[in-house]
């Protein structure tokens, strides 16, 4: 009989929440690995041999409950960047959370510094994976950048839109803004850059596949959140060869590196402005920037996660 594994993750069924693709990446890794698994939004009380949760403070509930009716079975937890960079410091159930866990897993390495130091013997780095089969091209005669991710504060979604009217009167870049509005003040605010900025277009959400496509076919990703566990839209970025300009958090470094040329201060759209006026203008500095994401892709392969999430189960279970 098959070992039961239940996914913990609150992002509801349906939705491209990273926590949702992240949890449903896990299953199917773990369903080729012979186990038997289900995703739920909170534990279902099942007989599980192991519990995974997404999420220290939204998972707390479902972690010690767990816990409570099976002390010795093992409770792997998936790190946030909310978990890591927001909620740790105002909420005590984040701790409580990771001290009942047997290991704890975070998306990129940057975050291990985040980690308090009492329980980092428990963490270890499962970088997030991306299988690619979509063709890198260019189509637009333009200078396409895309940012993908929903609107939100903490993604500081219109940075871009502020750095649009900065760039030079020349420049070709278009952008390509990807995300659905999570408040009213948002989906007006986007309206609004939509209405007022020739060259900005928000779509709200596409398809996973359609934002893929999307991505492939952009000269430049634009990722700049205030905070990031390890975004799985950079992974994508990287997988597909994508050059990025990122914020400078450390859930942009832990996936990129440290030595990366990309990168600018959070909230800054002169800087911004600045770094893709470079990316458009300066063929060496692209062509570097490109270097640099293609040398990251091994991080991101199917095998090597594939590979990680099959030691953490002969580790915790023993099979």
């Amino acid at each position: 009989m098959k070992s039961l594994i239940e996914i913990v993750t609150p992002a509801p069924s349906g939705s491209l929440h990273g926590n949702r693709i992240t949890a449903l990446r896990w299953q199917d890794f773990l369903e080729k690995l012979g186990y038997a698994v289900v995703v739920t939004e909170s534990w279902s009380g099942e007989d599980a041999a192991m519990l995974i949760a997404l999420h220290a403070y939204r998972s707390h509930s479902s972690m010690m409950a767990f816990h409570e009716q099976h002390p010795n079975r093992p409770i792997t937890l998936v790190l946030t960047g909310t978990d890591l960079y927001r909620d740790m410091a105002d909420h005590v159930e984040v701790l409580r959370s990771m001290e009942v866990a047997d290991q704890l897993i975070v998306l990129q390495s940057s975050a291990l510094d985040s980690i308090p130091a009492y329980l980092r013997h428990k963490a270890r780095v499962i970088y997030q994976s991306v299988r690619v089969d979509i063709p890198n091209k260019i189509l637009s005669a333009d200078f396409q950048i895309i940012v993908i991710g929903h609107l939100r504060e903490e993604k500081d979604p219109f940075c871009i839109a502020r750095s649009l009217p900065l760039l030079p009167l020349n420049s070709k870049i278009s952008v390509l803004h990807l995300g659905m509005a999570m408040n009213e003040q948002m989906e007006r605010a986007a309206l609004g850059y939509n209405e007022n900025l020739e060259h900005y277009q928000w779509i709200g959400e596409l398809s996973h596949v359609d934002t893929l496509k999307a991505l492939s076919q952009s000269r430049l990703m634009v990722i700049s959140s205030r905070m990031e566990g390890g975004a799985h839209v950079v992974s994508e970025a990287i997988a597909l060869g994508v050059p990025v300009i990122a914020s400078d958090i450390p859930g942009n470094r832990g996936l990129l590196g440290d030595d990366y040329l990309g990168y600018y201060p959070v909230g800054n759209e002169v800087e911004l402005a600045s770094l893709l006026s470079r990316a458009e203008t300066m063929p060496d500095f692209y062509s570097a920037l490109k270097k640099q994401i293609d040398t990251r892709r091994d991080l991101v392969s199917p095998n090597r996660e594939m590979q990680s999430i099959q030691e953490l189960m002969i580790q915790l279970l023993g099979n």
